[in-house]
């Protein structure tokens, strides 16, 4: 069973929360109003997963994150508020959040996205993983042809390259491959190592900059 911290300043928030999350099989194991507190939660508990707001007071949840990420404590942030800012997409994860989503996305969703980032995966909502490469492929133009270390990817790793380019979540993958997840998270892991990157929205930046997909499409 998967444990969480759930943050937010608001108590019909928290609530709300905490019921949805427990009725679906996760233990939530704490909760906490503000970062400070959400921080001291974290270290009281240490939960599998904190579930953090961005906009509270005393202190906000990117500089929360940061201070969760920093003191190495084992949890995994998921950050989830309303607002899709980019802003707020960036600096949670340069705060070292491992995952983030906006509160609309639907309750299933949600707990599959815990078990993503409890699993050690990172997670960015599709939207937001549509801004990131909005902000990057306005920058310099990608370079010509694709980088040598993708010609070191079998067809199958390339396949789920270009899909986690798309946004997909490993699930999703696993779905439009017709293969496991294990198997999924296995290609995953042997791209990352491959490319030499950290983490998925390396991956995403990395595909356009490289040509290997283009805005609008694979």
């Amino acid at each position: 069973m998967t444990t969480v911290v759930v943050a937010d300043d608001q108590g019909l928030v928290r609530e709300g929360l905490e019921l949805v999350l427990t009725a679906r099989g996760c233990d939530v194991v704490g909760v906490a109003a503000d970062g400070r507190e959400a921080v001291e939660v974290v270290r009281r508990t240490l939960p599998d997963v904190v579930l953090m707001d961005v906009r509270m007071p005393v202190m906000d949840g990117i500089a929360a994150t940061g201070e969760i990420t920093r003191s190495g404590l084992p949890s995994r942030v998921l950050v989830l508020t309303t607002y899709d800012l980019d802003a707020y997409v960036y600096g949670a994860l340069r705060a070292g959040a491992d995952g983030f989503l906006l509160k609309a996305t639907p309750p299933d969703r949600l707990v599959a996205g815990i078990d993503t980032v409890a699993a050690g995966e990172a997670l960015l909502a599709p939207s937001l993983t549509r801004r990131l490469i909005e902000h990057h492929v306005r920058g310099p133009a990608p370079v010509v042809g694709r980088p040598a270390a993708l010609a070191g990817l079998t067809e199958r790793e390339h396949e789920v390259f270009l899909l986690i380019a798309q946004g997909l979540a490993n699930d999703e993958i696993a779905e439009a491959l017709v293969v496991s997840s294990a198997t999924v998270k296995t290609h995953v892991n042997r791209i990352l190592a491959k490319l030499g990157t950290r983490s998925r929205v390396e991956l995403v930046v990395l595909a356009y900059e490289s040509g290997a997909v283009r805005p609008g499409g694979a």
